[in-house]
Formats: C-alpha cells, structure tokens, sequence
C-alpha cells in the first residue's frame, strides 16, 4: 500500500466547507464546482472549476481529474450529482461512493422511497399521490424530487392539500404528518454495501433543510434503523436516515439521503479517534476492507452550527485577511 493517501475527489462542494475542510485534513481533496464563488471549494488543495450536472462534457470532465490527480474516492454533495454519478460508476469510469443507478433514482423520488421502504419491510408514513385522498389529516405536501426542504408544506384539510399540491407546480406526495421527536441517522457503508456505522442525532433546529442544532445519541433502535435502512437501500458511502418517533405510529422513515446530511458536524464529533467518516472513507479508497463498528460512538455530544466567511480578491483568491482576526472570540 502506498504510503501517501489517494486523493478525494468531492463534487458540487457548495458552502459545505466543514466537509471539504475535514477531508482535507487527511489526504488531497479536488473539490468541483461551476462557480469560483463557492467558498467550501477554498478548504480544498485543488480547486476545479466544471461544467454542469447537465453538461454531455460533464462526467468525462470528472474522470480527467480523477487521472490527473489520483483519485480513489468520487463523494457528491448535492441529490442532483448521485445517479449521474451512479450510472458512471456502473460503467468503470469513476470510483463514485454511490448506489446502483436505481437505487439512485428511487430515492430521489420521496414516491418511489415510500414504496421501496415498503417492500424492505421498513417503516415509512402512509403516503399517496394526488388526486388520490389521504386517510388521514394533517398532511405533508411535498415534490417527488425536492430537496433542502424546498417547497414542503402542512396541510389540515383537502382543500389545503389541493392548494398546496397546485402552488408547487410540480409533482407531489402526500405523507401523513408525523409527530413526536425527529432524528437524523448518519451512517457510513463501505464498496459492498455493508453499514460500518450509524450514529443519530436529535435535531434540535433545523434551518433550509440543514440541521444547526443538534445531539450524538447512543439510541440502539435508531442506529439499528439505520444500519437496516442504509443496508436496504445499497449505500455506498455515507447515507442520511431521517425519521420521527410518532406517539401513535412509533419510529417511521421520513426521507432518504444517499450523500453527506446536513448536520454533519454531529457524526464527526460523535465517531471515536480514527473513526471519522472522512478518515474510513480514505482507507476505503486505498484498498481497506473496513471492519463494521455499528453503534460505537461517543453519546451525548452537542454541536451548534455557524457562519463564517472568506474573502476573496480580484482574481477570486483568498486574501488570507480575515474579519476578526484569530476567528471567533473564546470567552
């Protein structure tokens, strides 16, 4: 095994400079983006500028980098990326830390999730589609293919859920709102689809779809659902499992993220020394068989999300200057 790391290749970074930033601790990571003024792309080494998700030049754009730079693991960011990706993995052309293509597309559609969640004989909230009626009210408007939260609505009645389904222009599910306490499950599945680790959170504030706030908890029924539900589904990577504990329906599975969650400071924290998602994925890419080490973690710990900010000049490079010098003030 060579003693210098492969590289990470992650895509469409965004503003998620926290995970750029904790892979970049570890090996060389080429962080892809089509604007110069995505700031997570600034924690990376290698900075490159692509064409979009949509773009025939996109992908092969993808697999130059990954020869340029020695690349052993593709991580992506963002819904959009993964069953682009899916497919290029199926074909030989990038070591993608994602599912087979159609797993991919199933979870992109919160539909074809609820039926899918169904047939693995996990637990999902009744669902439908219009102008098929709910048996129950109130319920959760939302896209097939929405993402961060976007467009999601409560409706208490049909009139509600028709104006609602009819504002989004677009198609929409239908699923009964649940009550109770809502969690978050980060796992991590190695290339064979085996859960190395689940570890929940509670989400104390969410903001955009993005947990803020929010608790490590050693609960055993959620990282059991966790690992069943990444497992299921064929993750390849990392793996967000959202889910209430509704007072009447007991634990049901919100929402399916093959890709980094939100509140991804809570898995850091909350892994042991050496067992960051970052640290096994990069022993994944170098040949590793990873041994599972589900439910081992340090409970309890407490993360509260920041902003912080870069600036960049003329050329959009970082000037190194920062607003308060030294970071934020420890009191």
């Amino acid at each position: 095994m060579s003693s210098q790391p492969p590289a990470v290749m992650i895509t469409s970074v965004g503003r998620r400079y926290d995970i750029v930033a904790s892979f970049a601790q570890h090996t060389t990571v080429i962080a892809t983006e089509t604007s110069p003024l995505a700031p997570a792309q600034y924690a990376a080494q290698v900075r490159a500028i692509v064409p979009s998700l949509d773009d025939p030049a996109y992908v092969p754009e993808l697999v130059r980098l990954c020869g340029e730079h020695g690349v052993g693991a593709v991580v992506p960011l963002i819904d959009p990326d993964i069953e682009v990706l899916a497919h290029a993995r199926a074909q030989g052309l990038l070591p993608a830390l994602v599912p087979d293509p159609e797993m991919a597309r199933a979870t992109f559609d919160k539909y074809e999730t609820h039926l899918l969640l169904e047939r693995l004989g996990l637990p999902s909230p009744p669902t439908v589609l219009p102008p098929t009626e709910p048996e129950h009210y109130p319920v959760i408007v939302k896209p097939r293919h929405g993402s961060n939260s976007r467009s999601i609505h409560l409706a208490s009645s049909p009139e509600q859920a028709r104006f609602f389904a009819d504002y989004a222009q677009e198609p929409v599910v239908l699923q009964r709102a649940m009550r109770g306490p809502e969690f978050s499950i980060d796992c991590l599945c190695d290339t064979q689809g085996r859960c190395l680790n689940a570890i929940p959170r509670s989400m104390i504030e969410s903001r955009g779809g993005e947990s803020v706030k929010g608790t490590v908890l050693g609960d055993p029924e959620l990282i059991e659902l966790g690992q069943a539900v990444s497992e299921g589904v064929g993750a390849r990577g990392p793996c967000m499992v959202q889910a209430f504990r509704d007072p009447e329906l007991g634990l049901r599975v919100t929402d399916i993220n093959i890709r980094f969650g939100g509140g991804y400071p809570a898995h850091m924290y909350g892994a042991l020394p050496g067992h960051t998602y970052p640290e096994l994925i990069i022993r994944m890419a170098s040949g590793e068989r990873v041994t599972p080490h589900v439910g081992q973690m340090k409970a309890g710990v407490t993360f509260a999300r920041y902003y912080w900010q870069l600036e960049l000049d003329q050329q959009s490079l970082p000037t190194g200057r920062e607003i308060a010098p030294g970071g934020p003030v420890r009191i």
